[in-house]
């Protein structure tokens, strides 16, 4: 396949220009569009859903564990993933590939490697570390499941989400959000809907194998309540 557009989703402006040389090497004509937040990708995406190659950051700000991956292989099925990190633990990588990611790349593999997993992956196929079988693991059904009902989240629903399963209470995730504790419950209303449950606590052990550790951005969201749903979220 030959690359016309990608997106370089990662907070760090060095490693990004990296990924950036090692696309241009290969194919100089490429538009590359560069996002360093969760949102930042989410408008990109919106803008323009055409594109070629994702390669995403695990630890993007706005993300927290697999959510970031889960989110775009739901709304945008037919966008290649390549996962970047730092993290080379190989269950993780494993976790990756299960999630749907076409290739993992360490942020220590050289620039060679970098240009060798591109090419594989637009070819169609995918590319993991020596070692790591990404081949085919799909995850399982219930998994599968919940993976389609995170992608229904809206951004600002996602956030609460990730924040509620940092053991925030309403009204921490009011103050940074900086929006209302009415909004922040109307938030849960809508989450626990699409996600098929009834309490907080169900909620967060739905999505906990999406999970590493708690990492969510700061970014603030205003009153709007994402995608004008209302209501009273449940406490328990």
């Amino acid at each position: 396949m030959q690359l016309d557009t990608a997106i370089i989703a990662d907070d760090h402006p060095l490693f990004r220009s990296a990924l950036k040389q090692a696309l241009l090497e290969q194919t100089p004509e490429a538009e590359l569009v560069e996002a360093g937040s969760l949102s930042a990708l989410q408008d990109c995406l919106e803008k323009d859903s055409d594109i070629d190659l994702l390669l995403l950051d695990l630890h993007i700000p706005g993300a927290n564990g697999f959510s970031g991956l889960a989110y775009v292989r739901g709304r945008y099925p037919d966008v290649p993933v390549i996962m970047v990190s730092a993290n080379e633990d190989r269950d993780i990588i494993r976790q990756a590939a299960q999630h749907g990611a076409a290739g993992f790349i360490p942020k220590s593999s050289s620039m060679d490697t970098i240009c060798a997993a591109v090419s594989m992956v637009l070819e169609g196929d995918r590319w993991f570390p020596d070692g790591v079988d990404g081949a085919a693991s799909a995850p399982p059904a219930s998994e599968d499941e919940i993976l389609k009902r995170v992608a229904t989240l809206t951004p600002q629903q996602l956030r609460v989400l990730q924040m509620i399963s940092a053991g925030m209470l309403n009204k921490q995730i009011a103050y940074d959000l900086e929006v209302s504790e009415a909004t922040v419950k109307a938030h849960m209303t809508a989450i626990m809907r699409k996600l098929g449950v009834r309490t907080r606590t169900q909620a967060v052990l739905a999505v906990s194998n999406l999970d590493i550790k708690p990492q969510f951005g700061g970014e603030s969201g205003g009153e709007s309540g994402g995608d004008g749903e209302t209501g009273t979220g449940v406490q328990d």
